[in-house]
């Protein structure tokens, strides 16, 4: 099977021998072998781990994004960041860490432009509410 991830800026890993693959969606953990159906889900904020033909694992930590089974022998993915690194242990400490950090500050820097924007509308709606009408001022007397 080949396995392909990919970032915006660059192609993190393009793997032609691998047997079988370990991802996570929000659902959990699933497994993928060699002929699996077609399939398409959004991945977790994980590590993506997968078997070589020697049968060494490997790993990627994956800031979430799109994960494709194509043809039961292509495995793509296209996320925001990755890094491919062999360390499991500093994957899961350090890197889903800052993941999971930069996802919070994006999460709540989105929150704030809502309130922004919902905040400005009321303002507008209020403004319009106390500003008489040009057909209003036209019925008044001299």
């Amino acid at each position: 099977m080949r396995l392909l991830v990919t970032t915006p800026q660059n192609i993190v890993l393009d793997r032609g021998d691998v047997t079988a693959i370990r991802a996570e969606d929000e659902t959990g953990a699933f497994g993928i072998l060699e002929g699996h159906a077609d399939f398409l889900t959004a991945l977790s904020i994980s590590v993506i781990t997968w078997r070589n033909h020697l049968g060494a694992l490997h790993h990627v930590a994956v800031s979430g994004g799109m994960l494709e089974v194509q043809d039961g022998q292509v495995v793509r993915v296209a996320t925001r960041e990755a890094v491919a690194d062999d360390d499991l242990a500093r994957l899961q400490s350090e890197v889903l860490s800052a993941f999971r950090s930069r996802a919070e500050v994006e999460r709540t820097a989105r929150t704030d432009a809502q309130r922004l924007y919902l905040a400005a509308l009321r303002q507008i709606q209020r403004l319009l509410q106390a500003t008489p009408t040009h057909s209003t001022l036209e019925g008044r007397a001299p």
